[in-house]
């Protein structure tokens, strides 16, 4: 389904919006944080109202994404986890923005509790194997080969899988870094996830036979268990805590990847959003910045988007399916 929104019509939507958007913008630093999600969550719901009423009813041209692209040669891309469905890696949320499991672990659980970690870890044990064993989709390849054809001027994605880069893609910057990695937070010591996996193995032998569904994050729906016999290594070099090197709710965003997102957002022509709802703030953010520049944004995403006001197209369809033309 294509929509074309009326911004002159959802103009006083976003103005009565405008104090917790503006809120965001005085936050101190770039935590994705829980304040983030409750906010969100009401000024959503307001939002959700309007578009309804807003979005022109009758039918689109199917070409109006191929458009869109084909009048605006450097474009700023951000993907979400929408691109990576096909790949079958979960999404966080259902068609109206909402959770479809619990929230994400947050920072200050997992280094302030041992019980969470425990968990983590062992769900992660489970569910790493098929997480590092998935491959592009259509959708990767699509913006792969939109940057191959000089039209991309930066891939920011939300997404730690690093399939972009699997499908060829060069430019990009991992907002919320990778799971390939993790990260000593005493030393900084970085160590692929493979190698952490096999000492996980090695601590745990009882734990190997396991199986379960699937999570967003790279880990296993592992329920009703006991973790507290799980055993977590420390840092080979000074037995510090490790941690994946994701930037997890209520922990900031490294300054150097969201200024390399908000250069590259000021010298594109447009933004296309692939796979994203934006709840977050971290990268809401750039949606608002590129409406307030006045360069018009597109989105690819089956239901609701924080951004919904501020699109000139959308379009609710299968990320690989929208991008097949390129």
């Amino acid at each position: 389904m294509l929509k074309i929104f009326n911004k002159i019509a959802v103009f006083t939507a976003v103005n009565n919006g405008s104090a917790a958007s503006s809120a965001w913008q005085d936050l101190p630093n770039d935590a994705i944080s829980t304040l983030d999600i409750g906010v969100t969550s009401c000024h959503n719901l307001c939002m959700h109202d309007t578009i309804q009423s807003s979005a022109v009813s009758s039918p689109m041209d199917n070409n109006s994404l191929a458009e869109f692209v084909d009048s605006h040669p450097r474009l700023f891309v951000l993907s979400g986890a929408g691109c990576s469905t096909d790949s079958g890696i979960p999404d966080y949320r259902d068609t109206n923005g909402g959770w479809k499991r619990p929230q994400p672990v947050t920072y200050q659980a997992f280094v302030g509790e041992l019980a969470t970690r425990q968990r983590y870890w062992a769900r992660s044990m489970i569910g790493w194997p098929r997480f590092g064993r998935s491959k592009p989709n259509a959708a990767h390849q699509a913006l792969a080969r939109l940057e191959q054809q000089g039209k991309l001027a930066l891939l920011l994605t939300q997404n730690v899988d690093r399939l972009h880069q699997a499908a060829g893609s060069i430019n990009v910057v991992d907002l919320h870094g990778r799971l390939d990695l993790v990260r000593c937070l005493a030393c900084e010591r970085r160590m692929p996830r493979d190698d952490f996996q096999t000492l996980l193995l090695r601590m745990n032998p009882a734990w190997t036979g396991l199986d379960a569904a699937d999570a967003p994050d790279g880990d296993a729906e592992l329920d009703g268990l006991d973790f507290s016999r799980f055993s977590i290594p420390h840092c080979p070099r000074c037995a510090g805590m490790l941690k994946p090197d994701v930037v997890f709710f209520g922990e900031s965003v490294p300054r150097e990847r969201v200024d390399a997102g908000m250069q590259a957002m000021n010298e594109a022509d447009a933004m296309l959003v692939v796979g994203s709802s934006l709840m977050v703030f971290s990268g809401y953010r750039f949606a608002a910045a590129a409406s307030r520049a006045g360069k018009p944004v597109a989105a690819v995403n089956m239901g609701h988007t924080r951004a919904d006001p501020l699109l000139s197209l959308k379009v609710e369809q299968p990320c690989g399916e929208a991008l097949a033309f390129i």
